[in-house]
């Protein structure tokens, strides 16, 4: 379950976090970024701290209640102990559970969907036909700002050959496809003839279907016949979840210079941020996260839309 913060008011927060990270270093694992923000580990969890001009803001995880209580004990502790020109309040939030997360209010997400350039009638439609359609499984299907961010990236990077995993019904496609430079084409991958059926008269309503190559196989089975040649633009990940560490793996390694790979749900509904959350594929997000954030190979962001997108781009 357990994610916690705590906001301590404070003139020194920069000083406080120094310290702690240099004194927790000595019995635990404890970092300091460039940026002057800090995580320690102990082995009850782990805390990330991140001073503001009057504050220090701290956030604990663990895996049970028991372990939160003594990861927040310790920090408390600590910094309490370091605070002797200042009295230090420490007032830890209730425990929420991971799932609960939402990353963004919904009012800030309102607010978003009013405010990027409107998906037109062939989009909204599609909408329509897939919450129509799907009932529970709707929820699969990216929201129009998400596609309207697609479509601009795929602008961007003047993209020729995209390559996308998992194509539900088709509205992420349309957006890339609707990216691509002249001549250009979209490589669709999954599983489901019956869910990308939904999609496709829509395709032929944007005057996009000419540009999209549906294959309908398993993804790795597909990506294997491209050769190694770092020939895709751009990528967009959004199947099972278990997989996608061997589908960015797959992918990264036939992105050109510059080209880029976007993934979607790299929060898991909040789950990913919280480690009592052990399934196959929570465990995969965080590995990929982990791994995405030190490979070399890229320079990435991870971006607080919908369920967070991580898009990294090939150096």
């Amino acid at each position: 379950m357990p994610i916690t913060t705590a906001r301590v008011a404070t003139a020194r927060p920069a000083r406080y976090l120094r310290q702690l990270v240099s004194h927790m270093g000595h019995k635990a694992a404890a970092a300091l970024t460039p940026d002057g923000r800090g995580t320690i580990t102990v082995a009850a969890g782990t805390c990330s701290l991140t001073p503001s001009p009057d504050r220090l803001e701290l956030t604990a995880t663990a895996a049970d209640a028991e372990s939160l209580a003594r990861v927040q004990d310790v920090i408390t502790r600590h910094l309490l102990r370091f605070a002797t020109q200042e009295e230090l309040t420490v007032e830890w939030s209730a425990p929420i559970d991971g799932g609960r997360l939402e990353p963004t209010d919904p009012v800030v997400a309102a607010y978003l969907l009013d405010h990027h350039t409107p998906a037109d009638d062939v989009l909204g439609e599609l909408a329509v036909a897939t919450r129509d359609a799907a009932a529970d499984a709707a929820h699969m299907q990216v929201s129009a700002d998400e596609g309207a961010l697609l479509t601009m990236l795929t602008r961007l990077v003047g993209a020729r050959f995209a390559v996308e995993i998992g194509v539900f019904t088709g509205y992420s496609a349309l957006c890339i496809a609707r990216g691509l430079a002249d001549g250009g084409r979209l490589l669709a991958c999954d599983v489901s003839e019956d869910w990308a059926a939904i999609g496709k008269p829509y395709w032929e309503r944007a005057g996009v279907a000419d540009r999209i190559d549906l294959r309908l196989a398993p993804a790795l089975e597909t990506l294997s016949t491209l050769g190694t040649e770092p020939a895709i633009d751009i990528a967009f990940i959004d199947a099972d979840k278990d997989n996608y560490p061997a589908y960015y793996e797959e992918i990264v390694r036939r992105l050109r210079p510059g080209g880029l790979v976007v993934l979607d749900n790299v929060f898991l509904g909040g789950r990913v941020l919280d480690p009592a959350y052990q399934e196959d594929h929570h465990l995969a997000m965080r590995r990929l996260n982990d791994l995405i954030t030190t490979d070399e190979r890229v320079d990435s962001v991870m971006l607080p839309v919908r369920d967070g997108i991580t898009i990294a781009r090939r150096r």
